[in-house]
């Protein structure tokens, strides 16, 4: 009996280590920016903190996943043979996080050239993060498909079938809830949010978006939270935020505002949702989250304009809410009331979204440099990091280390 607990224990220690470390899909395993490593470096550059660089072909933005050790990311690369017509391959990498080696690099879908949608200067074709669950990747490309692998590549279903008018590309990542991949598809006209059978890909819901809207494009991420013992999916769009059942897709509340191209994905706490309001001025909305129907007049706890972000998600830590706006200026609330703390310019322009770990909080901005601060009511820069070159996917942390994808390569940083 003893000598079966001592195992247990023993397995489990073993055990936790690695679950600590897994960052398996966009922005975390909570999908709210935080990590629980520890050891973290607090500055780094080309020649300082750098376990490995790979240079990664193609070009995309999407965040780099962490799973038992291994790194996940997509990309768009020019199909060779094909140069003179556009084609693109759409593919998935896997590389050691250990030693930054590629253990393999799959093609799961082929763009044609003469019908490829145009994107914005500051997307790929390969923007939206892949989820890693158990011993599945799933990867999305937005209109052009969505697919299920294995751990070791080999393909277990594709979906093309969800048609949709991107404007800009597509940039919002799915999430895994009760068997169910969830994920937006908010284009030129008729946005909708789905599920597909994480199985099978097989459609299981689609929630028809409707909102007046200047325009009807966005690019958000799902948000899962628990009220009452109730999960909800949030999904941030063009003119409304919808929560819904992610069983059944049925709404459960929603908000109404003015934006469009809402990018930020929302985080949740204190019992209220946070998320902002996208183009063409974004304002920064808490709602009270056990409404049902239109709660517009009647669950916003508060909203903020000033500050607030097109592009980088928000950051709770403790009763703060932090955010950097796409132009470079930071700002601190106190998360209940939206009272400022502070408000800081700290240069660059900004998409990435901010990171909690270890204690610091990490903004990486677009040009490369990145910062790091103190959490808390004062602003205080504990250092300066980051690379020569263009940077607009969030980072992926793990033990002791944290992984940045630039324009060219994916690093990893760890003090030594």
């Amino acid at each position: 009996m003893l000598r079966s607990l001592l195992f247990s224990l023993l397995a489990v220690a073993l055990a936790s280590p690695s679950a600590a470390a897994d960052y398996p899909q966009f922005r975390g395993p909570a999908g709210d920016g935080h990590a629980a490593a520890k050891g973290l470096p607090s500055t780094w550059n080309e020649t300082t903190n750098v376990a490995w660089r790979t240079p990664i072909p193609g070009k995309g933005w999407s965040s780099p996943s962490l799973h038992q050790g291994r790194l996940y990311l997509t990309t768009a690369a020019p199909i060779a043979d094909e140069a003179a017509r556009g084609d693109v391959s759409l593919r998935a990498v896997c590389l050691s996080a250990e030693d930054g080696k590629v253990l393999w690099n799959r093609q799961v879908f082929v763009q044609s050239g003469k019908d490829a949608p145009k994107i914005h200067s500051k997307n790929s074709h390969a923007s939206p993060t892949p989820v890693v669950a158990d011993d599945r990747v799933y990867l999305h490309f937005g209109q052009q498909g969505t697919a299920c692998l294995d751990l070791a590549g080999k393909e277990i279903w594709k979906n093309d079938g969800l048609k949709y008018s991107p404007v800009h590309g597509n940039g919002g990542s799915p999430v895994l809830a009760g068997g169910l991949l969830i994920f937006t598809c908010d284009g030129a006209s008729d946005p909708f949010v789905v599920a597909l059978d994480a199985a099978s890909g097989q459609e299981r819901w689609r929630f028809e978006r409707t909102a007046e809207a200047a325009k009807t494009f966005s690019f958000c991420t799902p948000t899962l939270l628990t009220v009452g013992g109730r999960q909800q999916v949030v999904c941030a769009g063009s003119g409304v935020v919808n929560s819904l059942d992610p069983a059944t897709g049925r709404e459960i509340w929603r908000v109404q505002h003015s934006g469009y191209s809402v990018i930020p994905k929302p985080v949740f706490g204190h019992g209220l949702v946070f998320f902002s309001t996208g183009y063409d001025s974004p304002s920064v909305l808490a709602v009270r989250a056990d409404g049902a129907g239109d709660v517009t007049e009647t669950h916003v706890a508060w909203t903020m304009k000033k500050g607030s972000p097109h592009t980088p998600s928000l950051l709770l830590v403790g009763d703060e809410l932090y955010m950097a706006s796409d132009k470079g200026i930071a700002t601190c609330v106190d998360a209940h009331t939206g009272e400022q703390h502070w408000q800081e310019r700290i240069g660059g322009n900004y998409s990435a979204s901010l990171i909690y770990a270890d204690g610091k909080i990490f903004v990486q901005s677009e040009e490369g440099p990145a910062i790091v601060l103190k959490p808390g009511k004062q602003f205080t820069k504990l250092a300066d990091a980051g690379f020569k070159e263009r940077t607009l996917a969030s980072y992926a942390v793990g033990e002791n280390a944290i992984f940045i994808r630039t324009e060219a390569n994916l690093y990893r940083v760890q003090a030594k």
